[in-house]
């Protein structure tokens, strides 16, 4: 049997949209009735439940999929599609912010899929292309050019463009005062929801200069540790967490916190006005605005085009924020945290939802911030990208009284 895969095809496009509907110009897939697995699909079906109270993907638990994890509910969606009896399923980036033991009960759970109906899947990584693919569709404006066999594919791939940035960042406008070594300490830190433990007695520590890799599993705990860090989760007061040498909540505002750091989100991209162009995007982070809405001086406007100038975006600087591509804007947002060098970047999954070459270009972004700053860096992410040089990783391990802490 073949199966298919397809890179970062627009789920929208007249190619998809014509397969689904049996239209497909893949001779075994005309005529055929399929059904789309993706993020899409199941936050559909989660509404459903919701309005209707009628749960379709919780095996009649009565428990709604919507308390289930990100693996748990992908597993139950595929469960529920296979009982459809389609002829075909198409995968859209089926393995998008799950962690690695997730990732791989997927996998094993579309191998026996795979079995017994073909299946398509549109990647963005190419180690995610699933081990059953025998074939790569290509296509040029929505028509299928060419039918590649994957031994082919991966040959041409590992031949591919690779990310280049330049060296260099731009000095620090001012430096910090009264900054201490250790940045960020947690002693037994203990968080708890509705009565559940999710983190237990985490102790941690951050100084400057480090470069740290936090990990684990959906649901162990690292938006609530981010969140006590970073915002105002009520859950870090009281408790033994030190910012920048203070307790959390000894006086201190949340913008005093936050001058000190900087943070980058993708979700951060739909925040922005689209508007404002790519130089005073970068500019704003001088001032803490969201865009620009004062005159720049000439030295602001200077180091932005420098930074500019590392990204190989100067030829983009007048364009509008929102005209650029997923990547740059993610580019664009960290140098923008970045322009002050403050003493703690957080960059909460930079690198999520990017294909092979953005997500080098991200890598090599956050290696030169590492080795030409000061600053401290921590890095989220489930995925272990190649080239990345953290030198330290914190990992939250789950267990029946909430993750722990290991440091490695």
């Amino acid at each position: 049997m073949k199966h298919y895969a397809i890179e970062c095809l627009n789920m929208k496009g007249v190619w998809m949209q014509n397969l689904l509907k049996g239209k497909a110009e893949i001779e075994s897939l005309r005529n055929k009735s399929g059904l789309l697995f993706s993020t899409i699909t199941l936050d559909k079906i989660i509404e459903e439940e919701t309005r209707h109270d009628k749960y379709l993907l919780s095996d009649g638990s009565g428990r709604s999929i919507r308390t289930y994890s990100s693996g748990e509910q992908r597993k139950a969606l595929l469960k529920y599609q296979m009982e459809q009896k389609p002829d075909f399923l198409v995968l859209d980036n089926p393995f998008d912010c799950l962690d690695v033991e997730s990732v791989d009960q997927l996998k094993q759970a579309l191998t026996v899929a795979a079995q017994s109906l073909p299946i398509i899947q549109v990647f963005k990584r190419h180690k995610d292309i699933l081990p059953f693919v025998t074939h790569v569709l290509m296509l040029d404006h929505d028509q299928l050019s060419e039918v590649c066999a994957i031994d082919k594919y991966v040959l041409q791939f590992s031949s591919g463009k690779k990310a280049r940035l330049r060296n260099g960042i731009p000095a620090a406008p001012k430096a910090y005062k009264n900054v201490p070594d250790v940045l960020v300490e947690l002693r037994d830190v203990q968080v708890s929801y509705d009565g559940r433990m999710i983190v237990n007695k985490i102790n941690w520590c951050v100084r400057r200069g480090e470069f740290w890799h936090l990990k684990g599993p959906n649901g162990s705990g690292k938006t609530t540790l981010l969140s006590m860090i970073y915002g105002d989760n009520p859950k870090a007061f009281g408790q033994e967490l030190y910012l920048f040498g203070a307790k959390k909540g000894s006086g201190e505002s949340v913008w005093e916190i936050k001058e000190k750091m900087g943070y980058f989100t993708p979700s951060l991209t739909t925040l922005f006005p689209g508007n404002h162009s790519v130089e005073q995007m970068i500019i704003s982070g001088l001032v803490d605005s969201v865009g620009l809405y004062l005159k720049p001086s000439d030295q602001q406007r200077h180091m932005a085009r420098e930074w500019l100038e590392v990204l190989n975006l100067t030829d983009k600087k007048e364009m509008s924020f929102g005209s650029l591509s997923q990547v740059d804007q993610r580019l664009v947002l960290i140098a923008r945290a970045m322009i002050k060098h403050p003493p703690l970047l957080i960059l909460d999954e930079p690198s999520t939802g990017l294909d092979d070459y953005s997500a080098s270009l991200m890598v090599e972004l956050i290696n030169i911030i590492a080795a030409e700053s000061d600053s401290a860096i921590i890095y989220v992410s489930h995925r272990k990208e190649e080239g990345l040089d953290a030198q330290y990783t914190f990992e939250l391990k789950k267990g029946d009284s909430g993750s722990v802490g290991v440091m490695y």
